[in-house]
């Protein structure tokens, strides 16, 4: 008995054709396929082969032909346009076969499908994890077209997309624009490609913002990247990862780490448009808790940041004070060394004990009012206690203390968020709060240490005293 042979004809240039599938179509006795796709096969096709056109959208007609043929003892191809077991008939044909109880053998050649045509004409987009993603709902509900969609972009998947667009399927296109958004970057690139292979070739690389769905017909494959992909000298590049241990820069591994930490959080802000002395001091909040909560809870003054570090590079600010050790104990010793700066926590003072017993206040109080006294003008970090946040901002509020800047990030229950709001008032006083019960001393350090290297922050290169 004769068999099929399904083979994949390319995206639409000769040059683009297997030499197994030329070899197939030459061995065939019938062509079986839409006829549109007969004039890339013609130069190869032997004297007397038959041509057999089923029309567009008739594919079950073309396999159940297919099969009859071969039965009949002749040797068929059927043809699909790029790779015949991506959305081509090689499925169909395995499927009908099972039906039909048929003993015809099948053999499959492979194409170059049009995702791939179209990524090699937009540069290396594909480079890394990549899916393909059909819009058509002939045949597959919305709703599951929807979930894919969402998935994809969630998995941070590079993303092909066939039959973006037809006269009937206008809308579905601009729906995915939209669900993407959700998750990646406007600037995020995107290319497409028209007629690939073909005389008519069209070539676009855009970003995701840009991003138009009118300038797509049904003959285009979309090319969406992922949160790697980057332009390149007007072409998309998805990277492998091969100079990843190279391209940070960084001098030592605990560097690299957190460089690479930054990058990723980078990449999974909800809110990307935000000023880069926010974003700064955000991104130290969440490498340290692993709380992408800080997005909604870190509060800051305008170029708080920025403005603090100013004070220290001028010689300004020359203390800080914490109101706990471990707070302290958290703030970069090469940042103050290189800086300048001194760090004082009161809590340890042998005053501090007889001036709480004495006044019947806290420890952490009583060391405020003894740094207050000796230091007005510091920058005042808050990791643990609120008592001691609720005592600065009263002596400020008494003309006894004008601190260059406040880092309130006190934790618990008791007194903790009123602190928080007791520290907002002061408008001429930089400050970076932790609002609502979190906080912490590691929290107050490494806001306090995003302020010491925040000429770092315009590379996004943290780390370099660690």
């Amino acid at each position: 008995m004769a068999k099929i042979m399904v083979a994949g004809v390319g995206p639409g240039s000769k040059e683009d054709i297997t030499p197994a599938v030329v070899q197939a179509v030459k061995e065939a006795d019938v062509i079986v396929g839409y006829k549109y796709y007969f004039q890339f096969i013609t130069p190869f096709l032997c004297e007397g082969t038959s041509c057999i056109d089923t029309g567009m959208k008739r594919e079950k007609a073309r396999a159940e032909q297919a099969f009859e043929l071969a039965e009949e003892g002749k040797n068929v191809c059927v043809i699909s346009s790029g790779d015949a077991g991506i959305y081509g008939m090689a499925p169909l044909i395995y499927e009908m076969k099972r039906e039909r109880k048929s003993a015809v053998e099948i053999e499959v050649f492979p194409g170059i499908s049009a995702f791939q045509k179209a990524a090699s004409l937009l540069g290396a987009p594909i480079g890394h994890d990549f899916c393909v993603i059909s819009l058509s709902d002939l045949m597959t509900p919305w709703e599951r077209i929807e979930k894919r969609i969402r998935a994809a972009a969630m998995a941070d998947f590079v993303t092909a997309v066939y039959n973006p667009k037809s006269e009937g399927r206008y809308w579905q296109l601009h729906r995915l624009k939209e669900l993407f958004l959700q998750e990646r970057d406007g600037q995020t690139p995107v290319g497409f490609v028209r007629q690939a292979g073909r005389p008519e070739q069209q070539v676009t690389v855009t970003t995701l913002d840009a991003f138009d769905p009118e300038a797509v017909d049904m003959f285009t494959v979309v090319l969406i990247g992922n949160s790697q992909t980057y332009q390149f000298e007007g072409k998309m590049v998805t990277p492998r990862g091969y100079y990843r241990e190279t391209e940070t820069g960084a001098e030592n591994v605990g560097q690299d780490i957190m460089i690479r930490s930054f990058r990723t959080i980078e990449s999974e802000l909800k809110n990307k448009d935000i000023s880069l002395d926010r974003k700064w001091a955000l991104l130290h909040a969440i490498h340290t808790t692993a709380d992408f909560d800080m997005e909604r809870l870190l509060w800051t003054d305008e170029a708080a940041v920025s403005r603090l570090y100013a004070m220290v590079r001028e010689g300004k600010i020359k203390t800080i004070v914490t109101d706990v050790t471990m707070a302290a104990s958290g703030i970069r010793k090469g940042a103050l060394q290189r800086l300048g700066v001194e760090v004082k926590c009161y809590l340890p003072d042998e005053r501090v004990a007889a001036l709480a017993a004495e006044k019947n206040i806290t420890r952490t109080q009583a060391g405020i009012r003894l740094a207050v006294e000796e230091h007005p003008d510091a920058l005042f970090v808050f990791g643990n206690a609120p008592t001691a946040l609720m005592e600065l901002c009263d002596l400020v509020r008494k003309g006894k203390a004008s601190p260059a800047g406040i880092i309130a990030a006190p934790v618990g229950f008791v007194h903790v968020e009123e602190s928080k709001q007791m520290v907002k008032p002061f408008v001429n006083i930089p400050k970076l709060i932790v609002e609502g019960r979190k906080g912490g001393s590691n929290l107050a350090a490494t806001l306090t240490n995003a302020v010491l290297c925040y000429n770092d922050a315009e590379k996004l290169w943290p780390g370099r005293d660690v």
